[in-house]
């Protein structure tokens, strides 16, 4: 299982959230959303850690918001707004101005 108690590097400042507001955001909800380095985790620890992130992003109140600045900003890593990269990526490979819907 993923070590969800390792803290991470702040994200450079154009790619946080400007959802102060978010789950993600509280002592309660804190779980790296950021993706942990390739050479420290296994494919199974990531897609632990995107699972516990995205259910965090799940009961959360900024939720679209969040997902609609991630979109915007074509945030390239993360779990945001409940969207990994991966499909943040997929959206802009149907739809290159894809919204939060």
């Amino acid at each position: 299982m993923a070590d969800l108690s390792r803290p991470l590097p702040a994200a450079p400042e154009r790619h946080r959230s400007p959802q102060p507001a978010g789950a993600c955001h509280t002592s309660e909800g804190a779980v790296p959303f950021l993706p942990a380095p390739a050479h420290r985790t296994t494919a199974k620890e990531a897609k632990e850690r995107e699972a516990a992130a995205k259910a965090v992003c799940a009961g959360c109140a900024v939720r679209v918001e969040c997902r609609r600045h991630a979109l915007a900003a074509r945030l390239p890593y993360g779990v945001r707004g409940g969207l990994t990269a991966a499909e943040r990526r997929a959206l802009f490979a149907v739809d290159p101005t894809p919204t939060a819907a």
